[in-house]
């Protein structure tokens, strides 16, 4: 079966994002590393790293991914900005490492006042650049699929193969796909017939080879919007029935499918218990769904 699990708060240090995810059941776990939202990070401690690697072997919680901070852009066609963004993602990667995680999940990016062609070329440059200069690292970077809002790259599988391409077929990257931007990038994933299409072109333009987890969202916006709005599990544009073929589907029976949807983030749930009460509904949703019949 999947392992099922979902992002958590780092709030009170790494390691309780591992008591976090024990206490609401999950297999596997999403964190940030640092603030999402800003560029600085401040050092980990030594303790701190022994201590989150200690519970993650304790709870057998596996695989651990990290999801880079949302200001990284390595396609900026502002070189100041691209050389900022490829700092701080080879930062993001060194710590990932430092933590034993299998995977660092990021957002291709942006290609702004450039080209679509020119950006891909940038992302691909910048991603050998990093891996060059980290050449023993295991921790793998993994291309976020994205839902094409803007100028953002990697909505369209051909955009994820061509930077596979352009870095030789590195093994040190891989794919994560998030279902609510499947939807709003065009991929109607809802019917069975658009299901089976989707995935006939996932594993013809990328390869199933390169998909290394999922991100289970239900989308509060149609099919083709482009607009990124996460909603709970079968609440949304989605329904159930996809979630239900991605649970019970043999293609992705040992790979981790994480929750990002919304959370009860309130100070009073935060301080009351490490269990949030919609990560509990959307997990017991999905557990639900394991080996129902698909429409």
């Amino acid at each position: 079966m999947p392992r099922l699990g979902a992002h958590l708060s780092i709030a009170g240090g790494l390691p309780r994002a591992v008591d976090r995810a024990e206490a609401s059941g999950c297999q596997a776990l999403q964190i940030f590393t640092k603030s999402a939202g800003q560029w600085r990070a401040r050092a980990l401690p030594p303790e701190e790293i022994a201590l989150f690697r200690r519970r993650v072997r304790q709870t057998k919680i596996r695989p651990v991914f990290a999801h880079n901070s949302y200001l990284i852009n390595v396609a900026a066609a502002d070189s100041v900005l691209r050389r900022k963004s490829i700092d701080a993602l080879r930062e993001e990667l060194d710590r990932a490492e430092m933590l034993g995680l299998d995977g660092l999940i990021m957002h291709p990016g942006s290609y702004t006042s450039g080209t679509e062609a020119g950006g891909l070329r940038l992302i691909a440059d910048a991603l050998a650049d990093v891996l060059a200069s980290r050449p023993d690292l295991r921790t793998r970077l993994l291309l976020e699929h994205t839902a094409g809002q803007g100028t953002n790259l990697g909505h369209r599988f051909e955009h994820l193969a061509e930077i596979i391409d352009r870095l030789g077929g590195s093994p040190r990257v891989g794919v994560c796909l998030d279902t609510c931007h499947l939807l709003t990038a065009g991929y109607d994933v809802c019917s069975g017939e658009g299901y089976r299409e989707t995935f006939r072109q996932f594993g013809a333009i990328v390869g199933f080879s390169r998909l290394k987890a999922f991100h289970l969202n239900d989308s509060k916006k149609p099919c083709g919007s482009r607009v990124d709005r996460h909603e709970h599990i079968g609440k949304g544009c989605l329904g159930l029935a996809p979630f239900r073929r991605l649970v019970n589907d043999p293609r992705f029976r040992t790979l981790p499918m994480l929750l990002e949807t919304p959370k009860l983030d309130t100070p009073q749930s935060r301080r009351l218990s490490d269990i949030d009460p919609f990560d509990k509904m959307n997990l017991r949703t999905l557990r639900r769904l394991l080996r129902a019949p698909n429409p």
